[in-house]
């Protein structure tokens, strides 16, 4: 009993004490432990905190972390554009007969009407000649065309639809005059490269005339370089690059703004470094009655000629221009020796008889015709082809 009471007085005991630790502990006013800081650590340099943190780090303890490097982005890929293949230029104008035909073939069946028809007065004649000089086929021409048919007609006396046909297919042939030389002058001298100049007035289409060219000297198997000589228009020369590199010819070019003399003059340097055939010169697009432009052509074909000889000048005219085209050929053939005509847009409604208009003014023979749009469609003139074109089967 007495041992019971004992245990019984040490937990009060106990409880007594555990209870006044408690009202020291959180009675009013008491004081909080303070709380646990933690070590102070050196500020990090600055570079330090700058450097990023790759490949292997300390971390706490002497540990190592092991992070990834940073991810580059990725850099774009640079697609070549693919080199095409163009097709030769040997019988291009026979696979684009069609085409001419289209829309110079109302010519051709007006004159056949005509002169089918069982009299043949004056008022006739004085018909066949408008239809010719509507055809812009010039006056002279267009004369000398009835005069050859009247007297033609007087000795057949009847004639048959074929008989018809043959003579207007060859007094058009006449005139066409299928003895001139069209050859291109693309040949190399030794290790120079021949050199053709493309002049031209805005409008004409003779950037793109530049473009197929070169297209078609590619086709024939040959190298070449262009020569972005108009420097007035940053997006001509864009434009010309573009048709280089889709048959893998280099453009040399300049600033814009910069003298086209000069981008000439690098242009054959060029060609002649890198053993091209055919250097291709496209000028700036100049109005013929601008005096100081038709003078800066002048001096591009001099600065060139101090490298190279200028094989060829062609001059790029509108087939649909009619009359006023002729009045631009004149005043460029007095600036420079033009050597040939490309007729471009003679599919459309282009009247054909330019092409014997412009060779019977300036004496020059048209070499080019353009057919169309596409790529492939500027063709070596064929005067047979075109003539057959004009009056059918």
């Amino acid at each position: 009993m007495d041992g019971y009471l004992g245990v019984i007085v040490i937990v009060v005991v106990v409880a007594l004490l555990a209870a006044g630790g408690l009202f020291l502990l959180f009675r009013p006013g008491g004081k909080s432990a303070p709380p646990v800081e933690p070590p102070e650590t050196a500020p990090l340099p600055e570079e330090e905190k700058e450097r990023p943190k790759t490949g292997t780090e300390e971390g706490e303890g002497g540990a190592t972390t092991t992070l990834p490097p940073p991810v580059k982005p990725a850099e774009p890929m640079v697609v070549a554009p693919e080199v095409e293949v163009p097709p030769p230029s040997a019988g291009r104008m026979v696979r684009l007969r069609s085409r001419l035909a289209r829309s110079q073939s109302a010519l051709g069946r007006g004159l056949l009407d005509l002169l089918s028809r069982d009299r043949l007065d004056d008022e006739v004649w004085d018909e066949v000649e408008e239809l010719l000089i509507k055809a812009d086929v010039g006056v002279a021409p267009t004369q000398a065309i009835v005069e050859e048919l009247r007297t033609k007609v007087k000795v057949l006396g009847s004639r048959t639809p074929e008989e018809v046909r043959a003579l207007l297919r060859e007094q058009l042939l006449i005139q066409v005059n299928p003895d001139l030389d069209r050859t291109l002058h693309v040949k190399p001298h030794g290790e120079r490269a021949a050199v053709v100049l493309v002049v031209g007035v805005n409008g004409t289409g003779k950037t793109t005339t530049t473009g197929k060219l070169a297209r078609v000297l590619v086709g024939d198997g040959k190298k070449v370089v262009l020569g972005a000589a108009d420097t007035f228009r940053a997006a001509a020369a864009d434009q010309l690059q573009t048709w280089g590199e889709r048959v893998g010819a280099d453009t040399v070019r300049g600033p814009e703004g910069g003298d086209p003399a000069s981008v000439a003059f690098d242009a054959v340097t060029k060609g002649i470094e890198d053993k091209a055939d055919v250097v291709i010169v496209d000028t700036a697009g100049r109005l013929h009655t601008k005096t100081g432009l038709m003078d800066e052509l002048g001096k591009v074909k001099r600065v060139i000629e101090k490298k190279a000889t200028v094989d060829e000048v062609l001059l790029v005219l509108d087939a649909t221009t009619g009359q006023n085209g002729m009045r631009q050929a004149q005043v460029f053939g007095e600036v420079v020796n033009i050597t040939g005509i490309a007729l471009t847009k003679l599919d459309g409604t282009a009247k054909g008889g330019i092409v014997i208009s412009v060779q019977r003014e300036l004496g020059v023979p048209v070499k080019l015709v353009g057919l169309g749009e596409g790529a492939d469609d500027l063709a070596p003139f064929d005067p047979e082809v075109f003539v057959d074109a004009i009056i059918g089967e």
